[in-house]
């Protein structure tokens, strides 16, 4: 007998922002196998007596190896249980998504992915700015500021990085900015760019910082709190509601 997995989508902490669906797969789940950012009251949801398991995964933390996050969604929906796999933010933004289906298909084991509000329209929604606008940021783009090694990604698109016409959101990349904005300012890109770091987002202590490329690099890498981040940088990261 074989189980079923819900990749659900817990968007950025804040439980309002869940989805009316991934709030019905919480209810109803035997199992939750949840990431630390999709933890707290978002665990709420969940029907009492159901199993709770953290696997989640923090830079500088110890954590769950992924094969062995596959191996227990595989166990858990062998055994013909309900699974949720909980993942933080959207899950297929930056969320391993793709090595955990790959495992769940090769066991012959079904699934559904649920959406969710990724940081980057959170981060937007809360400094009261649009991610696009006609004629001055046709274009959003989203990139991860981290390799599997920790460090910048080395295969990034400059050009598409350095397009005045373009927002563009930077995920897990708070240690790697000093870095990356280095390189796009010598790739042409305007130091006064503005930026905008949003910290927290979805919880009581969230915070928004407007600043430019430069000034938060220099800020960044005088050293950062351990909190999560998402960076967005372009003509509209300037702007307040």
């Amino acid at each position: 007998m074989s189980g079923f997995v819900s990749f659900v989508s817990a968007g950025p902490g804040d439980p309002e922002l869940l989805t009316l669906k991934a709030a019905a797969r919480l209810r109803d789940a035997d199992v939750v196998l949840y990431d630390d950012l999709a933890s707290g009251a978002i665990l709420d949801h969940a029907r009492k007596g159901a199993s709770l398991i953290s696997v989640g995964k923090r830079a500088g933390r110890p954590s769950a190896k992924q094969e062995h996050v596959n191996r227990l969604l595989i166990d858990y929906a062998k055994s013909g249980v309900r699974v949720v796999r909980l993942k933080s933010g959207d899950a297929g933004i930056f969320g391993r998504l793709e090595e955990e289906i790959s495992a769940l298909r090769e066991a012959g084991i079904a699934y559904e992915i649920i959406p969710g509000i990724t940081s980057a329209s959170v981060a937007a929604a809360t400094a009261g700015i649009p991610l696009t606008r006609r004629h001055t940021s046709r274009r959003v783009q989203f990139i991860t500021g981290a390799d599997v090694t920790g460090e910048l990604p080395q295969d990034l698109n400059w050009a598409a990085l350095t397009d005045p016409l373009a927002t563009t959101v930077v995920y897990m990349g708070k240690r790697t900015f000093p870095l990356l904005a280095a390189k796009l300012i010598e790739k042409g890109l305007p130091p006064e760019t503005p930026a905008l770091l949003a910290e927290s987002l979805g919880h009581d202590d969230q915070k928004l910082l407007r600043t430019t490329i430069a000034r938060l690099a220099e800020q960044l890498a005088e050293g950062s709190a351990s909190a999560t981040a998402v960076i967005l940088f372009g003509a509209l990261a300037g702007e307040r509601a």
